[in-house]
């Protein structure tokens, strides 16, 4: 393992491997927080289940436009850098409401600021997770492509831990800290982020470009705001670790070269900001244009609109299923924690299962049984809330612990085949910014799934300590688990997850 670390250090760079990692183990260690919010809804908001639910939900949405966020770093650099810049106004951004929410009372007991600052750092995590994917993507197209499946595993591995760890410590200390030190607590993690920021460097595009001028005898490649094949290969050494000796010979070369140009330099800096304006609105519509025009190819809009179906026709119940744990079958806040753990290890258990022996099942087979494997699963959660199992002399707790192992590790068996589609649906060139939309629309999906949740659970009258109809809540969530699978059709026949 350590060996492993180090060819991977050696190939990105210690200070990018340690960037990734520590981004994707933010995410996963989003549960620790995520934790306290929920507790604070309930307890001090006192907000009913469909509204804690609503609340939840809207804080998400910028998960769902993720797109956006790709589109704007690729086709408008902030200070000649397209990377960098936006990843320190997301950890900025994922940085300050956690602050404020920590210090002032006042942002954690009223609902509208509550859900601005939960929003706004909503925001800042999507950002940072598109840029991160971004540098990735370059750094194993363009420096160490052999290494990308190692690079992609130490990330998944990274966010897992994190989820984890976030997970299983985020229970205990509600036990024993309050909710604002917990909030405090957590912006340890986007701070230690920000620094890291600064320990990797990304070349200017004005570098790139006058390397390309005083390179190809004035070939030039990026004229109308698009990247060619070749602007892509030379921007291998875009992120690599600071070294002064770098930065002092690229400073001298910059000397050289007014020195050699002066004239074309004191020309070029009167009409270059209307120019730029130019390639930048340019890059913007192209890139635009070709997103759309790609996404609306039956091949890929079919399984994408599928997908999407398999959410919002399904309601999202957890945050009442929540309430009901807390209120009324009394479980802890540490041992809920140690639930979502088993979640995790069930994830990756599906994960390894699906790798393993499903990769050579057709997709709409494996998706099939996911859609009734959820559906029995649902039929526990009805189990548990008629307490039927304590007939059976089955504990509420193993029901629970049960419930949530199997329910995250066959929900990746329904997740898998989303990414292997996506992956293999995108067409080149724009493989980053469609695989950025395609997981937008799975957020969306999952975005409406839960307000549909919120409004059964609305006009179902279920509230916090009134559960009376959450039975037939949890048996229209289980018909409509079967909805999805008349719409099968639109997936490829003949996909599997090797070949679509």
């Amino acid at each position: 393992m350590i060996s492993w670390l180090k060819k991977l250090g050696i190939a990105f760079g210690a200070s990018f491997l340690w960037l990734v990692c520590f981004i994707y183990f933010t995410q996963g260690f989003r549960s620790f927080v995520w934790t306290a919010v929920s507790y604070l809804l309930k307890d001090k908001l006192k907000l009913s289940p469909s509204a804690s639910q609503f609340v939840t939900t809207i804080a998400f949405f910028p998960w769902s436009i993720k797109p956006v966020y790709g589109i704007l770093s690729d086709c408008i650099p902030i200070g000649g850098r397209k990377r960098i810049p936006y990843l320190i106004i997301s950890t900025l951004l994922s940085l300050f409401p956690w602050l404020i929410l920590g210090i002032h009372i006042s942002a954690r007991t009223s609902r509208l600021p509550l859900i601005i600052l939960l929003t706004v750092q909503n925001l800042g995590s999507a950002m940072a997770d598109v840029v991160i994917d971004a540098m990735i993507a370059e750094a194993v197209r363009f420096e160490r492509a052999s290494f990308a499946g190692d690079l992609q595993s130490i990330s998944w591995m990274a966010m897992a831990f994190g989820g984890i760890c976030g997970s299983l410590f985020g229970g205990y200390t509600l036990d024993n800290l309050q909710i604002d030190k917990i909030f405090l607590l957590f912006s340890v993690l986007p701070a230690i982020q920000l620094l890291s920021c600064n320990l990797v460097e990304e070349s200017s595009v004005e570098d790139k470009l006058l390397s390309e001028n005083s390179n190809s005898n004035g070939a030039s490649h990026s004229i109308n705001g698009k990247d060619s094949h070749e602007d892509k290969a030379r921007s291998h050494s875009n992120i690599s670790t600071k070294k002064s000796g770098k930065n002092t010979n690229r400073r001298r070369r910059g000397q050289k070269s007014t020195k050699q140009w002066p004239i074309a330099a004191s020309e070029s800096e009167v009409p270059d900001h209307g120019f730029i304006m130019g390639k930048w609105f340019d890059s913007l519509k192209t890139a635009t244009f070709s997103l759309l025009r790609a996404f609306r190819q039956p091949i890929i809009l079919r399984p994408m609109a599928w997908f999407f179906l398999a959410h919002v026709t399904v309601p999202n119940l957890s945050t009442i299923m929540f309430y009901y744990q807390t209120e009324v079958l009394k479980l802890e806040a540490s041992f809920l924690g140690t639930t979502r753990v088993i979640g995790w290890l069930g994830l990756m258990l599906g994960t390894f299962i699906y790798n393993r022996y499903l990769k050579k099942m057709k997709l709409r087979r494996i998706l099939l049984c996911a859609h009734i494997s959820l559906s029995i699963l649902s039929l526990l959660d009805a189990i548990l809330v008629s307490r039927s199992n304590l007939s059976l002399g089955i504990s509420d707790k193993v029901m629970v612990i049960f419930g949530s192992a199997l329910s995250d590790g066959i929900n990746q068996f329904k997740f898998m085949p989303f990414l292997i589609l996506s992956g293999q649906l995108c067409p080149p060139g724009i493989e980053g910014t469609l695989f950025a939309l395609f997981m937008s629309i799975n957020n969306l999906g999952s975005t409406v799934s839960s307000f549909v949740g919120a409004g059964l659970a609305s006009v179902l009258n279920i509230s916090s300590g009134s559960f009376d109809n959450l039975f037939v809540g949890i048996i229209i969530q289980v018909v409509c688990t079967f909805i999805p699978v008349a719409f099968l059709f639109l997936i490829p026949k003949e996909a599997t997850g090797i070949s679509a």
